[in-house]
């Protein structure tokens, strides 16, 4: 075997020892997990499935995580590609802490988050008293849980348009500047439809993290059965009640959320594989 052979041949085998290790290293982690968690949820049978999720305080659950991910994914999309569109198209004093301040989500604890909330607005917080005088209910209610999810959700639209948009530059957004067209028609059809994918990407990320967010809902909310538990917190509460079929039914129909976004995610990219390596991804 020649020189140049031998080291084709060392790295295939290299290439292969790497891909046997990262298949078996998500099968032990993630896959063997997951269908342990669906093996769970139908042990019993799919009529006790059934009976699981429509319980009351589970459909309240699936309800409110619902509501929560569709007022807060809108609101981050919007927020998100106007910070994207600031930092990216226009220069100001004070860019570089507004990029800090979208990346602070990703460095601080949930819970702490929760936290922040709840010193804000709860019965002894800052505003606990005016609240509470006007009859206006933030903590341990939806508006809470809705502002908890739009904190750990805000950076994941803006941090997948940044890089995009930098890349893109200035040039179409300022050649139709310069031929009249306003500001709205530029974003409606120059930049919207250079980043529609990386926006894509974006929303589902946060719509993700929406419904599956944990420590900073569980902080605020109060843990009310039927009124503020979303779906992870139901979760919680089932299981420490020993209900574990129920929790698991519940935990499969969390996760099959979740492989939904995985699996849309999977069609964009397939369909749509030229545009999205384009845009980045």
């Amino acid at each position: 075997m020649s020189a140049k052979n031998k080291a084709i041949s060392e790295s295939l085998a290299t290439k292969t020892v790497l891909i046997l290790v990262a298949l078996a290293y998500v099968s032990l982690i993630l896959l063997l997990p997951l269908l342990s968690v669906f093996s769970e949820a139908f042990r019993h049978g799919i009529a006790a499935f059934k009976a699981a999720i429509v319980e009351p305080d589970a459909r309240a659950a699936i309800k409110l995580t619902l509501t929560v991910a569709a007022i807060s994914v809108p609101i981050n999309m919007i927020c998100g590609v106007a910070a994207a569109w600031a930092v990216t198209k226009h220069d100001f004093r004070g860019k570089n802490l507004l990029i800090s301040l979208i990346d602070v989500p990703f460095s601080i604890s949930p819970v702490v988050a929760g936290m922040m909330y709840l010193l804000l607005f709860g019965a002894q917080g800052w505003f606990g008293d005016w609240l509470l005088a006007h009859d206006i209910r933030i903590a341990f209610a939806v508006p809470g849980i809705v502002l908890a999810t739009l904190v750990v959700t805000l950076p994941f639209v803006a941090r997948e348009l940044i890089p995009l948009m930098q890349s893109q530059g200035r040039e179409e957004e300022e050649a139709a500047l310069t031929l009249g067209a306003p500001g709205w028609r530029i974003f409606l059809w120059v930049t919207l439809p250079n980043i529609r994918w990386g926006l894509l990407y974006g929303v589902l990320l946060t719509n993700a993290r929406a419904m599956g967010e944990f420590g900073a809902v569980s902080v605020i909310s109060g843990h009310i059965r039927g009124e503020t538990n979303t779906m992870p917190l139901q979760v919680e509460v089932l299981y420490n009640e020993y209900n574990f079929a129920a929790a698991f039914a519940v935990a499969s129909l969390l996760a099959g959320l979740a492989l939904v976004t995985l699996v849309v995610k999977t069609l964009l990219e397939w369909r749509h594989g030229d545009q999205l390596a384009a845009a980045g991804h």
